[in-house]
């Protein structure tokens, strides 16, 4: 019978694990109703050498997956010996929304809106609180990954302050379809960890309750080619994509009527103003209604689910999509 014998600490310290190994703990929060302690996986590979503590996270919403096969695997292909500094992997930071399949933590709050939390707050502001001291603000550098949540899909897009040159490097070394000049909000994870110093995206890798391969593997190549930009590992960068999407600010379009929605546009598709995105039916099958592009752009996420309260949903709308360099030696920027 296979055992479980990692450690728990209460606290990330990285000069506690030893150089040159690859350390596996659980990391204690809170305690539940009855006393048992929520704790969070961890992965600390610290390498022979001094360098940067780059943190990468997963399952803040406990409904997106591919992000913990993209921790996963990122520790299981690390050759050690050749590290230099640390990587932390937080396999899932939201263990009560993980359990309960939903995308909240278990009052029902959406983690990601209330960074950094509060020492003497209810449940979800306290959970936060502890996981960003004992964890996040440990970090020089993070990679926040999410997915899209129920009902919708997402291409593989990195939210970024491209304003910041540090963030706009480790955007483009990510190689995604598409990235989003998102300055970050003052309650996100990322949004907290940029306002303390610690460089830090948000790859967006897809769809929920699910690990889809293709874009797990898109990731892995883009977080390689940080810690190879940053000398925390030999190698060659790889750029598989020359060109990405680069959009100045997005949008969800909205329904005002209620029914059976289906969305028209594919990922990734230019559409123009005036353009139909989406019609809705009644019980019987009849069209009551059909919703045109407020204004050109490109499609970085829709909605699946058909059943539609007025409104749902209908198209993330990234605006002013131009193609930019993203080979890195053409960024201009450095970390």
């Amino acid at each position: 019978m296979l055992e479980y014998n990692e450690p728990t600490i209460r606290r990330l310290d990285v000069n506690d694990f030893p150089r040159g190994e690859i350390s596996r703990v659980w990391l204690h929060i809170i305690n539940n109703g009855i006393g048992e302690p929520i704790r969070i996986p961890l992965i600390i590979a610290r390498g022979t050498k001094d360098g940067p503590i780059f943190g990468v996270s997963s399952a803040l919403h406990g409904n997106e997956l591919n992000g913990i096969a993209v921790v996963q695997q990122l520790f299981s292909d690390l050759q050690i010996k050749q590290l230099s500094g640390t990587l932390v992997g937080v396999l899932v930071a939201n263990p009560p929304g993980l359990v309960r399949e939903q995308r909240n933590f278990n009052d029902g709050v959406d983690l990601n809106h209330v960074a950094p939390g509060n020492p003497r707050g209810n449940m979800s502001q306290l959970f936060m609180h502890r996981l960003v001291d004992r964890i996040i603000e440990r970090f020089d550098y993070l990679v926040d990954l999410h997915t899209a949540s129920f009902g919708r899909v997402n291409t593989y897009y990195v939210r970024a302050n491209m304003k910041d040159k540090h963030s706009a490097t480790m955007a483009r070394l990510q190689n995604p379809e598409i990235i989003l000049d998102n300055p970050p909000n003052d309650y996100t994870l990322r949004g907290h960890a940029s306002a303390r110093g610690i460089h830090s995206i948000t790859p967006e890798l897809q769809d929920p309750h699910q690990f889809q391969h293709g874009v797990i593997g898109q990731c892995l190549a883009g977080i390689h080619n940080q810690l190879i930009f940053l000398k925390m590992l030999p190698g060659t960068l790889l750029s598989p994509l020359e060109k990405t999407t680069l959009c100045d600010r997005s949008y969800w379009t909205f329904t005002d009527e209620g029914g059976f929605l289906k969305v028209f546009p594919h990922l990734g598709e230019i559409v123009e103003k005036g353009q139909p995105i989406a019609e809705v039916r009644t019980v019987f099958g009849k069209v009551v209604k059909t919703f045109d592009a407020p204004e050109r752009g490109i499609v970085i996420g829709k909605s699946t689910n058909p059943i539609n309260q007025s409104g749902s949903r209908i198209l993330h709308l990234g605006i002013n999509p131009r193609e930019i360099e993203c080979v890195i030696e053409h960024a201009g920027s450095a970390l």
